[in-house]
């Protein structure tokens, strides 16, 4: 248990991949998935609290409907192979962690579910409790109703947002390589990466993207967006392999991306929120006071992209790129009408009291 051992991390996150759970043919890798369930247990009773994010749902229900091209041959195909599979899914990690003593329960979420602030807060409050119990949450996307998360989606973002609803300390994404290389680990002279303290260009530039085995829709990319959706949480993330028997107990060779310093709950949901409405452009001198921790004033914003309403989730784009997002205190009209302008003018403008701010610091997070 080398890899966040219980007594530094009570609450862990396990996301596993499709291609360890499902062999080729669309089976369950059933003598490896027992193998997990006895790390699983293992750290359980020396007071580890762990949530499992399991991929395989689809590539199960397609072996099931006997589906072309792994059950994504269209969105049809992979929603009916999802509301299959996942039966199937949730009825092997019941059986291999009953035999280990526990108790297993299923949660159905998506990307939208972590989205809205209500909806998290009700999903952060039924993984503590599940977590509280000793139950082991097996988390999946809803794929058999979504829509975009089936095209563009993966388990190694949600892995990242469920920490942070549950509240973790750590997140290990087993998958096919063990851990970031600085070019694609298939070419001559490639050097493994076993610690990550900032994600920056050069990390961005190192991810080879696409899936490995063809049957995930996750590749490297994903995975340090997860890190880096992790981080601004202050959750540490490792990739490892899970190529190998019992990989949550074997001391292997990973990547481990260490976090920044936790932060506040709010922000840290607001930060790994993935669908802005919307943006709002700022000169120097405003990005310059928004890493002081001040608020997004009118008199620093240059322009208004996008259709969002009061509440809704923007980005702050500076000179140099994004810089932050917050929650927008103004429609996008109204942002519009008063760009640049001093909070003296901006009644006489809109036709009522202005607020304080375009975007308040208590409602903002730095990326």
């Amino acid at each position: 248990m080398n890899l966040f051992p219980p007594a530094s991390c009570p609450r862990l996150v396990v996301k596993i991949g499709s291609a360890l759970l499902v062999d080729p043919d669309g089976g369950v890798r059933r003598d490896w998935l027992e193998g997990i369930a006895a790390d699983i247990a293992e750290r359980v009773q020396a007071g580890q609290q762990v949530a499992v994010v399991s991929s395989g749902a689809i590539a199960l229900g397609a072996r099931r409907l006997n589906l072309p091209k792994g059950g994504r041959a269209s969105l049809e195909d992979a929603q009916a192979a999802a509301a299959t599979g996942q039966i199937a899914l949730s009825q092997v990690w019941a059986e291999v962690l009953a035999a280990n003593g526990l108790t297993a329960a299923q949660m159905l979420v998506t990307l939208d579910d972590l989205e809205d602030r209500r909806r998290y807060l009700n999903a952060a409050a039924t993984l503590g409790r599940l977590l509280s119990l000793g139950v082991v949450p097996i988390i999946n996307e809803n794929d058999s109703v979504a829509t975009a998360e089936i095209r563009f989606g993966d388990n190694d973002r949600l892995a990242a947002r469920v920490a942070q609803a549950a509240d973790a300390n750590g997140v290990v994404l087993l998958s096919d390589i063990d851990g970031l290389y600085d070019r694609n680990p298939a070419l001559p002279g490639a050097e493994h990466i076993a610690q990550v303290t900032q994600i920056d260009a050069r990390i961005e530039g190192m991810a080879d993207r696409g899936s490995a085995s063809g049957m995930g829709s996750g590749g490297m990319v994903s995975k340090i967006e997860a890190a880096r959706i992790a981080a601004s949480a202050g959750v540490s993330l490792a990739i490892a392999s899970g190529r190998i028997d019992r990989p949550l107990s074997a001391d292997a060779r990973h990547t481990i991306f260490l976090p920044e310093k936790r932060t506040r709950a709010r922000k840290a949901w607001l930060a790994g929120r993935l669908t802005a409405k919307g943006s709002i452009a700022i000169d120097a001198g405003a990005a310059a006071a928004l890493t002081e921790g001040r608020s997004l004033l009118a008199i620093g914003a240059t322009a208004v992209r996008g259709m969002f309403f009061r509440g809704d989730l923007v980005t702050i784009e500076g000179p140099n790129g994004p810089i932050a997002r917050g929650l927008a205190e103004y429609d996008a009209g109204e942002a519009q009408a008063i760009l640049g302008t001093r909070s003296d003018d901006q009644g006489d403008i809109l036709g009522y009291a202005p607020r304080a701010a375009l975007v308040h610091r208590n409602h903002m997070v730095l990326l």
